[in-house]
């Protein structure tokens, strides 16, 4: 089990900037790719970015591409999501997730968010105009 816990949200103006965390705890020596995913009000999940554990190789979605970086800190199992250039539209909670399977995923696994066992319980963001 790996345990997941979101922090760092709040309410900022548009292109303010918001650093969100998220801490594992369990079985982190499992884990492999961590995720960042939101959902604002009346809409779908959606895929943010996620980093591969062991290569920091990263990816995003293009509406984040360029002001959302992701990165992690190996010794504390701690992911970070750095974002910038706030807008309304990015206002949604953020839920951090977590593969620690083992398993061969695809790209549309971890996209559509199947390939992840754990989920945190999120932290709202909320940009102001």
């Amino acid at each position: 089990q790996v345990q997941v816990v979101e922090s760092g949200g709040g309410l900022v103006q548009a292109g303010g900037s918001l650093r969100l965390s998220c801490a594992a705890s369990g079985r982190t020596r499992s884990m492999s790719v961590v995720g960042w995913f939101r959902q604002a009000p009346g809409k779908e999940r959606e895929f943010v970015t996620l980093i591969r554990w062991s290569c920091r190789r990263t990816y995003y979605a293009d509406s984040v591409k360029g002001r959302f970086p992701i990165s992690r800190d190996n010794a504390n199992n701690t992911v970070y999501l750095q974002m910038n250039s706030l807008n309304p539209e990015d206002t949604a909670v953020y839920y951090c997730a977590v593969d620690a399977s083992g398993l061969f995923r695809s790209s549309s696994d971890y996209s559509s968010g199947r390939g992840f066992s754990y989920w945190g319980q999120g932290t709202q963001v909320t940009v102001s105009s």
